[in-house]
C-alpha cells in the first residue's frame, strides 16, 4: 500500500515537470514571434510609404536653380511688336538669368507657312529634349491638341487661347483678361477724344478699333474698350473693323483712313498684331488721329513719328505670364491641364501711363482711368467677356457704330 502511494506520488511528480516543459515550449516561440516580426512589417510598410511623400517634399528644393530646356514656336516672326515680341522678350529675361536655355523658331505666318507649324511642333516634340514647349495665338490649339495626344510626357504653354483647357493634362492654357485691358483703353479714348485741347482731335466723340479677325479673343478686347468709353459717354460711337490677317498692314492703313475721313476718328486702337501698325500710318499720314498700340509698348517700338501719334498701348503682359510660369514651377505650384486667367492684379494686363499718356493727358482724364482700374480691382466693375458671350460683343459692335 505504502509503495503504491510511493508510485503515485512519483507518477504526478513526472506529470507537473512534463506540464512545466509544455509550457515552457509554447512561450519559447511566442516570445521569437511575438511582436518583432510585426513591428520589422510595420517599419517596412512605413518606409514605403513615406520615401514617396519624403521625394514629393523635397522636390521644390531638388529643383531649386534648375536650367529648364525650353522651345518657343511662333507661328509668325518676330518683329511684330505685338504678342510675339511681348513673349520673346520674356523668355529672353528668363535665359538672361540662367533660368532657362531658350531656343526659339520662327514658322512664319502666311498661309504657306502654316503646313509646317505642325510638322514642327512634332520635331521639337520628338526631340524629347526639352522640359517645356511654347507656343501662342488662336491659331495654334488644333495643331498643339494632336501632337500633345501624341506625346503625353511632354510639357506644353500655349498664351492667349483657351479652346482646348483640361483636355491634355500635359498642357497649361494661359488666358488674359484683355477684357479688363480694354475697359482701360475705352475709358482713356472716350476722355481723349473730345479733349480738343490737344491737337488732331475734334468735337466728335467717334473712335475706331480695327481688330485682326471676328474671334472670341480679339472681341474680348472690344467688348471692354466698349464698356469702358461707354462708361464715360453712353453716347460715344466706335467704328469697328476686322483686317482678317496679322501681317498686312495695307487693310489696316486703309480702313483707318476712312474710319478717320468718313467718320471722324480721331483716335484709333490697333489691335491686329503687325497688321493693326497700319492704322498708326493712316493717322500719320493724315495729321487727324491719334493711334493706341496693344500687347506690348510701341511708343518704344515704333519709328519715331509712329511714336509721336502713338498716345498709349493696351498691355497684355505674356512675357510677365511667362516670368511668372516658371515662378510658379520652381515653387512647386503646377498648373498642368488646367487654365490660368491673369488681370491687372497679376500685373498680366494694363495700360502705358507714361510717355505721351502722362504728357497730354489732362489731370481729369489721368484720375478717370485710375478709378476705372480702381474699380476692376475692387470689383465695382465687372466687366463683360466675349470669349463667354460672343453674342453680347457682337450686339455691342453694332448698337454703336458710326
Amino acid at each position: 500500500m505504502k509503495a503504491t502511494k510511493i508510485l503515485a506520488l512519483l507518477m504526478a511528480v513526472v506529470m507537473v515537470f512534463a506540464l512545466v516543459a509544455c509550457a515552457a515550449k509554447t512561450d519559447a516561440p511566442a516570445e521569437e514571434t511575438k511582436t518583432e516580426e510585426p513591428a520589422a512589417t510595420e517599419t517596412t510598410t512605413t518606409e514605403e510609404t513615406t520615401e514617396p511623400a519624403a521625394e514629393e517634399t523635397a522636390e521644390p528644393a531638388a529643383e531649386e536653380g534648375k536650367v529648364y530646356n525650353v522651345a518657343y514656336l511662333v507661328n509668325g516672326n518676330l518683329g511684330d511688336k505685338s504678342f510675339f515680341d511681348s513673349a520673346e522678350a520674356g523668355l529672353e529675361e528668363l535665359e538672361a538669368a540662367g533660368r532657362i536655355e531658350l531656343t526659339t523658331i520662327e514658322m512664319g505666318g502666311t498661309d504657306e507657312d502654316q503646313p509646317t507649324w505642325l510638322s514642327t511642333l512634332y520635331d521639337v516634340s520628338e526631340d524629347g529634349g526639352y522640359d517645356l514647349i511654347v507656343c501662342g495665338t488662336y491659331q495654334m490649339p488644333d495643331y498643339l491638341k494632336e501632337v500633345a495626344t501624341q506625346y503625353p510626357d511632354q510639357l506644353y504653354a500655349i498664351f492667349d487661347d483657351t479652346t482646348y483647357v483640361g483636355e491634355n493634362q500635359n498642357v497649361v492654357n494661359m488666358s488674359y483678361r484683355q477684357n479688363d485691358m480694354g475697359y482701360l483703353v475705352g475709358v482713356y479714348a472716350a476722355c481723349m477724344t473730345v479733349d480738343t485741347n490737344i491737337p488732331n482731335i475734334n468735337e466728335d466723340a467717334v473712335v475706331g478699333f480695327v481688330g485682326g479677325v471676328d474671334s472670341p479673343v480679339i472681341n474680348d478686347f472690344l467688348i471692354g474698350f466698349i464698356e469702358g468709353a461707354q462708361s464715360v459717354n453712353p453716347d460715344i460711337k466706335v467704328d469697328t473693323r476686322y483686317t482678317n490677317d496679322y501681317v498686312d498692314t495695307a487693310i489696316a492703313k486703309e480702313y483707318g483712313l476712312s474710319m478717320i475721313n468718313d467718320n471722324k476718328c480721331d483716335i484709333i486702337w490697333g489691335v491686329a498684331g503687325n497688321a493693326g501698325n497700319g492704322a498708326a500710318e493712316a493717322a500719320l499720314e493724315t495729321g487727324k488721329a491719334w493711334f493706341i498700340g496693344v500687347d506690348s509698348d510701341q511708343e518704344l517700338t515704333f519709328s519715331p513719328d509712329l511714336a509721336a501719334i502713338t498716345l498709349t498701348s493696351g498691355l497684355k503682359n505674356i512675357g510677365n505670364s511667362l516670368v511668372w510660369l516658371f515662378d510658379e514651377w520652381d515653387a512647386g505650384r503646377t498648373y498642368w491641364g488646367q487654365v490660368v486667367e491673369l488681370g491687372i492684379a497679376e500685373g498680366g494686363v494694363g495700360i502705358v501711363t507714361d510717355k505721351n499718356y502722362d504728357k497730354l493727358a489732362s489731370a481729369e482724364t489721368k484720375a478717370a482711368v485710375e478709378a476705372a482700374q480702381n474699380a476692376i480691382l475692387n470689383g465695382e466693375v465687372v466687366v463683360d467677356s466675349a470669349l463667354t458671350n460672343q453674342e453680347l460683343a457682337t450686339q455691342l459692335r453694332d448698337a454703336v457704330r458710326p
